[in-house]
């Protein structure tokens, strides 16, 4: 049964075909969204995995470069591990859809978005949103969708619906929204600053085009949707769980989990569990499962008892209010090696960040779908080591949520960033996760603010970071809002609403739920509690730490010197195969020397005079030697009537024997010798272009003679043979 399905998004052309290809999956989409081709599937497995108590959903959205007409580079020549972009498209299509299945699901879910073809004017990303949201509604797994997903931009002080290519050079924010028929499900956000009540009004804007989406994915489920298939069930043990519940009674679980400590919370309920496995297990000696099962009922118990302290009694579990913020802490130069570094502590949440400057061949290059970005200069990367949370899994690499909250950190940064005119550097900074519970992405976007600030990085404004969480009860109405969440206020509520920003605006949000979405209202508090908050911790924390970027960067890091030449004498400065290029590195000592296509040219050293050396012989190649111009040139060869002088790598000159010292020399070699260095001045530029170089006038402030007024003893005296002269080469450009 093949069908299409067409609707108008931002004025391109949707089509969606169910069973034209992928019958054999559980629900197959081809997105076509203007130039854009997605192919989605969504398969599950038909009985649960066995041994485990979560739901095993895996979402991949894989890119292939043929879409736009690319060849992958390296040896292999086919695509590799996914990119960074596709591992954060793979969490976005994840977000919104994963607490739409229910709370007990055990079966796998396989959700694949394959991109075929891409028309940079139209996201792969959206298409890829809602070819899994139709994919997964009209099979028959039991997902209690649809959803659907749009990109908002701003640009002259307006919404622009899925804004394109040229669009989104110049818009001030990137702003992804899903929703469900009612409420929003997830919002992903990079901004330039904007205003709470702006990012508000583009959220709303999104939510109701997604509401027009929702109805048309609704009628393409009504034509072609499958029935949804049961599933088996896995209820904790209601008997257990009763027992457990008397025996321990509510107060012994609440006195368990009251308090600010997390270790001390682990062992009261590790206490707890022994005693009730103790009590039971003769009780339930028949039940293979029984230490599983007490487990369970211990978790639903503790998420029950701690809900019901915030919602209905106002009550966190570390005491505090529910707009209060843990202790805070700061410090800078924690390593005294590093270009820049600071710890930034929250409660027992505490991030160290580290500042690396390079130059600007230190730029990660990407090779991706995306023809806006192929290079990176801002790189933040995010680790999160096992024993932050007192655990001993081995390190494998970063994981996804790893590159996901390095990529919010590095969005909620970016916009107060200084170009590379301004700083002419490569920077990565890498946030340590030392101790975790609750919110470190955020303790990274403070402890990467105060990094960047003592490095020297001379960024807009300082960011900082806040989560806020929820905790929801029966009706529309019945919540709380909580902010900065510790761990165990994550595990057991139902969002986790992370802002970052500048005391001007937003710079990045990052919305995860575990309900059916938010309402508009809720949307706005946790704005405004975010926005508070951000202030509190700039004001009396970090900019008590540091208030402003250091006016140098640090002794460790590499100085920078530029030089705006003509873009068409680059090739001067690289020369053949970068011969000349490697000689300025090689003859001054520098570390680098990058060039840009606009006729920009980067020195980078820790030694400044090294840099000015440099950018010396740089200003040298590329401008034409006037009379008068002094350099510093080093002797090339010597013949019987001068020396001949380099002044610029393939520039030479000629100092006659005359002008070499202030006296009269018999031998050229009397006063210098191949690799010497001397200071000479230009005193004429003959008709064919030939340099003649004066080193006794910088001596005497006697100018040389003009070339017509020497004495030419053609015999082999101090002039030489004229036609010796022949030897020597024009003034190359």
């Amino acid at each position: 049964m093949y069908k299409t399905y067409e609707y108008d998004l931002a004025g391109r052309k949707l089509v969606i075909e169910i069973g034209r290809v992928a019958e054999l999956a559980g629900g197959a989409a081809l997105v076509k969204y203007q130039d854009t081709v997605v192919l989605v599937s969504a398969t599950a497995s038909e009985k649960p995995r066995a041994g485990i108590d979560f739901f095993p959903l895996s979402i991949d959205y894989e890119e292939r470069l043929y879409a736009v007409g690319k060849i992958p580079g390296g040896f292999i020549k086919r695509e590799g591990r996914p990119t960074e972009r596709a591992i954060l498209t793979s969490r976005v299509i994840d977000r919104p859809i994963r607490p739409l299945f229910p709370k007990d699901y055990r079966n796998d879910v396989a959700v694949v978005a394959t991109v075929l073809s891409v028309d940079q004017d139209a996201s792969p990303e959206v298409a890829a949103m809602l070819g899994a949201s139709v994919a997964l509604s009209i099979s028959d797994i039991p997902f209690m969708g649809p959803t659907a997903a749009v990109n908002v931009g701003l640009t002259d002080g307006g919404f622009v619906l899925n804004p394109t290519e040229a669009q989104r050079e110049v818009s001030e924010m990137t702003l992804t929204v899903a929703s469900t028929r009612e409420r929003v499900m997830m919002i992903e956000a990079g901004a330039a600053e904007v205003p709470d009540e702006v990012m508000f009004d583009a959220i709303m804007f999104a939510h109701e085009e997604n509401k027009r989406l929702v109805a048309f994915i609704d009628g393409i489920v009504a034509d072609c949707g499958k029935p949804k298939r049961p599933y088996e069930e896995h209820a904790v043990n209601a008997e257990l769980y009763g027992k457990i519940k008397e025996f321990a009674g509510a107060a012994r679980m609440e006195e368990a989990v009251f308090t600010d400590m997390k270790q001390e919370r682990d062992e009261r309920l590790r206490q707890l569990s022994a005693e009730i496995t103790e009590k039971f297990a003769a009780e339930f000696a028949e039940n293979p499962d029984f230490e599983s099962e007490v487990g369970e009922a211990l978790y639903k118990f503790e998420k029950e008892t701690v809900r019901r302290m915030i919602l209905r009694e106002s009550k966190r579990p570390d005491g505090r209010r529910l707009d209060q913020i843990r202790p805070l802490s700061a410090e800078i130069d924690v390593l005294p090696r590093s270009h820049g570094s600071a710890m930034f502590k929250r409660g027992q949440t505490q991030v160290l960040t580290i500042t690396t400057l390079g130059s600007l061949r230190d730029v990660q290059i990407l090779d991706g779908l995306d023809s806006l970005e192929e290079s990176k200069r801002y790189m933040h990367h995010y680790n999160f080591p096992s024993f932050s949370v007192g655990e001993t899994k081995p390190s494998r690499g970063p994981g996804r949520r790893e590159i996901g909250h390095g990529a919010l950190a590095e969005r909620a940064l970016l916009p107060v960033i200084p170009p590379e005119e301004e700083f002419p550097y490569a920077i990565r900074l890498v946030s340590e996760v030392l101790s975790s519970n609750g919110s470190t992405s955020q303790g990274s976007v403070c402890a990467s603010t105060l990094s960047l600030m003592a490095a020297g990085v001379p960024i807009k404004r300082p960011v900082a970071g806040i989560s806020v969480g929820l905790v929801t009860g029966d009706g529309i109405d019945d919540f709380v809002l909580l902010t900065d969440i510790q761990g165990i206020e994550d595990f057991f509520g139902d969002m986790d609403f992370k802002v970052a920003g500048t005391k001007h605006g937003i710079t990045a949000i990052q919305m995860d739920i575990k309900v059916d979405g938010l309402s508009p209202e809720i949307i706005r508090l946790a704005l405004k509690q975010t926005h508070e908050a951000r202030n509190y911790i700039l004001d009396e924390v970090m900019l008590k730490a540091i208030n402003e970027p250091r006016p140098e960067v640090s002794p460790y890091a590499p100085k920078m010197g530029i030089i705006a030449i003509d873009p068409e004498k680059i090739a001067e400065v690289i020369g053949p195969r970068g011969k000349v290029i490697k000689r300025i590195i090689e003859d001054t000592g520098v570390t680098s020397i990058d060039t840009n296509d606009d006729g920009r040219i980067f020195v980078g050293d820790c030694d400044q005079a090294k840099i000015d050396k440099a950018l010396a012989i740089i200003r040298a190649i590329v401008t034409d030697p006037e009379v008068g111009a002094v350099f510093e040139g080093r002797v090339t060869r010597l013949l019987d009537f001068g020396a001949f002088v380099e002044i610029a790598p393939e520039k030479e000159g000629l100092v006659h024997i005359s002008q070499l010292a202030a006296e009269r020399i018999e031998k050229v070699e009397d006063a210098v010798k191949v690799g010497d260095y001397i200071k000479v001045v230009v005193c004429e530029i003959d008709g064919q272009g030939r340099i003649n170089l004066s080193h006794k006038q910088l001596i005497t402030g006697i100018p040389a003679p003009a070339r017509g007024d020497r004495p030419d003893k053609r015999g082999g005296g101090r002039g030489g043979d004229r036609s010796d002269r022949g030897d020597r080469p024009r003034f190359r450009h």
